[in-house]
């Protein structure tokens, strides 16, 4: 017997549950670590009047002074504190089935409410769905991964890892941006750590300073390093030269000497670098060879991937048009990027 309407949505919600107890969606591919990164990390949060604001401390407002005895002293007003200011983006990704589409894998469609669909109806429509599915996740996955890295420089997308931690070759006051509402043209604390321009010995150097600068305000150490593969590659072989090794035998069942001329982890400070063939792959996209070469210091408590609350994976399944015969099914979401202390991130990269 054919399917309804009403049993093809029925069968969609059990077949995408299913799936997404076995392979959901917040388990990004390995491949794409920052996003994997920023979403094992995220805040439901709220969005009040269309903005997210967060409070910075700006100023101590310091009215410090020695007395003695019955000496007059002063007092004053403190508002220390200045506002982030960081909107909403959405996104949308979603497929259709045509009714032919669906006769062609044996799934007939009917406006008899009373049909029952037979079990072979049905394991091919779980397998069409499953499919479906799965490039669906994958398709979200790929384009969020390279949103997030990106300046948000395209119409209605959500500004990523370039615009909150931006690489510059003039000064900020010549070449400022605004981030979350506040220019760093002006606004000198609202500057993330720069250091571009590295020549290839002097790499583990360089990240000790930049280390140090990103610790300079409340003490915040990374706690994750995301590597191009050139910035990595260099990295491993200043290591090499830095770090003495020891060979030990009973390598082989005739105790020799075994080698192994691989790396299996690279770190700095204890914390590894992490490759993420999605910055070399959005640098081969958008022709920008430098992101090859380039290396970030983040934290986790410090940018923070913020899904409106309720508004997060959103399945959607929009009703049929009345002069098409076909079937809709969509994921929406609603989120920002947010940071409340820029000069705690840093950008490095090699000449």
């Amino acid at each position: 017997m054919p399917f309804t309407t009403e049993q093809l949505t029925s069968g969609a919600d059990y077949t995408l549950k299913s799936y997404e107890r076995s392979k959901p969606v917040d388990q990004i591919n390995v491949n794409h670590v920052l996003l994997d990164w920023l979403i094992k990390n995220k805040k439901e949060s709220n969005f009040g009047n269309g903005s997210f604001k967060q409070p910075l401390y700006t100023t101590n407002n310091g009215n410090y002074q020695n007395y003695w005895g019955a000496d007059q002293v002063t007092y004053n007003e403190r508002d220390p504190v200045d506002w982030t200011d960081f909107t909403w983006y959405n996104n949308h990704d979603g497929f259709w089935f045509d009714e032919d589409r669906l006769a062609a894998n044996g799934i007939i469609m009917t406006d008899d409410r009373n049909a029952v669909a037979s079990g072979v109806e049905k394991e091919q429509l779980v397998n069409l769905l499953d499919t479906s599915y799965d490039t669906l996740k994958k398709s979200i996955q790929e384009s969020m991964a390279y949103e997030m890295y990106r300046t948000g420089a395209t119409a209605k997308s959500c500004p990523g890892l370039q615009h909150i931690v931006q690489k510059l070759a003039v000064d900020w006051a010549t070449n400022g941006n605004t981030v979350g509402g506040i220019a760093s043209a002006t606004v000198s604390y609202f500057r993330n750590v720069v250091n571009t321009g590295i020549t290839t010995t002097d790499v583990i150097d360089e990240m000790e300073q930049s280390w140090r600068d990103v610790m300079r305000y409340g003490g915040v150490t990374p706690n994750l390093i995301l590597c191009g593969s050139a910035f990595l590659d260099n990295y491993r072989v200043q290591a090499s030269a830095d770090i003495s090794r020891q060979i030990q035998n009973g390598g082989n069942s005739r105790g020799g000497v075994s080698l192994d001329a691989g790396t299996t982890n690279l770190y700095f400070k204890g914390v590894e670098l992490k490759w993420d063939p999605t910055l070399d792959a959005v640098g081969t996209a958008d022709s920008d060879a430098t992101l090859t070469k380039t290396c970030y210091f983040l934290h986790s408590d410090k940018i923070v991937l913020r899904p409106l609350r309720g508004h997060w994976m959103v399945n959607r399944k929009p009703e049929r048009l009345p002069d098409r015969y076909v079937h809709y099914f969509a994921k929406t979401s609603k989120y920002g990027l947010t940071t409340d202390q820029r000069n705690a991130l840093a950008v490095l990269s090699i000449s």
